[in-house]
């Protein structure tokens, strides 16, 4: 069965939140008949309702980047629209702690970033007693402070802004994997299992997959996503008073991960986490889910060895930490010293990063997007995507479907 859709028409691939904040920019400007196509039996099954619910303020990305531009952008809107919808959004803030005077150079080069992207009320802190004024609990010799850094539910809100696209007149099919693309006669014809679809433009904000869509149209096959796996230990209950907001270390230039740090969530829990280990599957969220194909293709990619070469030290110290409590917790214990191992009470989530590494092994920072024809893919989006949707989805809007926008 082949549905013919109008003229107009524009196919979204991927149902996390991204994927859905740009259908519903799309539906609300009256763009053409948007339908999006999920191939899970819900939205928001992956990176979006895996990830730590934090709305990022813009600390760590380098001035005039996408991440910075878009980040900043996105934190205002996402915040609006909780407010519009009734959802929960707290404003607990943020400390990124350097907990020795060796990581004072790297603090003031977040400090520097942070005041160029203009991160609201941002405070350099350089006094313990101080520190632990914001948090009691907390280790370290200098901090800043980011207040307005925000938990949201980001599962709740791409539920809402899919309201939004079927009440502006979207569609939003489940279960359907996109399994072949054909570019013909000006426009796409889209393959699934459930049929077929005819469009006059497609955007692919397919995440994990997002490789494997560009393959499909015939876009350059780098940059490969490699996918990392992020673990969250839970505090227990009782012990949730260790931490006021969130805690994070002065991250690793060298990586695109932030390391294992404290998370207050929006509804009151808080995680530790999250590590960052290879996944053996796209969509593997433990040890035993594994994907040969998955695994074979990451290992044959040109960019393999050299990254393994660069970064093996790294790999082993996470890997370790994933299997081993003890590890992880030293990690975690050097902000917050009153910590105890059983404080950890359980692995209670894990989420897969669809990081973006190139042919040299070259781990790619900002966010990507690709021009085949009618086909627009966004080949990178980590995080802060969540925090940028919107502004993500006004940002491809402008620069990529002008044409269709109204």
């Amino acid at each position: 069965m082949t549905d013919r859709s109008e003229v107009g028409s524009i196919g979204v691939i991927g149902g996390g939140i991204v994927g859905i904040a740009l259908a519903r920019a799309l539906a609300q400007r009256g763009a053409g008949e948007v339908t999006v196509l999920e191939k899970e039996a819900r939205l928001a099954q992956h990176q979006t309702g895996h990830n730590s619910g934090v709305v990022h303020a813009g600390l760590y990305y380098a001035p005039g980047s996408l991440k910075a531009t878009l980040c900043a952008a996105g934190r205002v809107s996402i915040r609006e629209f909780c407010e519009e919808k009734g959802l929960p959004y707290r404003e607990v803030g943020k400390l990124v702690v350097a907990v020795d005077e060796a990581e004072l150079g790297p603090l003031a080069e977040i400090e520097r970033r942070s005041v160029a992207n203009r991160v609201p009320d941002l405070v350099r802190i350089d006094d313990a007693s101080r520190l632990r004024e914001i948090e009691p609990h907390v280790a370290g010799v200098a901090a800043v402070h980011s207040p307005h850094t925000a938990a949201v539910d980001y599962a709740a809100i791409t539920d809402a802004m899919a309201q939004d696209v079927r009440a502006a007149g979207g569609r939003i099919l489940l279960h359907s994997e996109v399994t072949g693309i054909h570019l013909e006669n000006g426009g796409v014809r889209v393959i699934t299992p459930l049929g077929e679809h005819v469009f006059d433009r497609l955007v692919a904000c397919a995440g994990l997959q997002s490789d494997v869509v560009a393959r499909l149209v015939g876009a350059d096959p780098s940059p490969k996503i490699l996918p990392f796996r992020g673990e969250y230990w839970e505090l227990a209950p009782e012990r949730t008073d260790l931490v006021n907001g969130m805690i994070y270390p002065v991250p690793d230039p060298r990586f695109p991960f932030l390391g294992v740090h404290f998370t207050r969530g929006v509804y009151g829990n808080v995680h530790v986490g999250p590590n960052a280990v290879p996944a053996l599957a796209r969509e593997g969220y433990g040890w035993l889910q594994v994907s040969l194909r998955d695994t074979w293709e990451s290992l044959r990619w040109p960019g393999a060895w050299p990254l393994a070469r660069r970064h093996w030290r790294m790999g082993i110290d996470e890997i370790s930490g994933s299997l081993i409590k003890p590890l992880y917790f030293r990690k975690a214990r050097r902000f917050v010293p009153e910590l105890k191992m059983s404080d950890l009470q359980e692995k209670s989530s894990a989420g897969v990063r669809a990081q973006a590494w190139g042919r040299g092994g070259e781990l790619l920072d900002d966010f990507a997007v690709d021009q085949v024809g009618p086909v627009t893919v966004l080949r990178n989006a980590p995080s802060p995507a969540a925090t940028s949707s919107i502004a993500i989805a006004d940002y491809v809007l402008s620069h990529y479907l002008t044409g269709s926008a109204a």
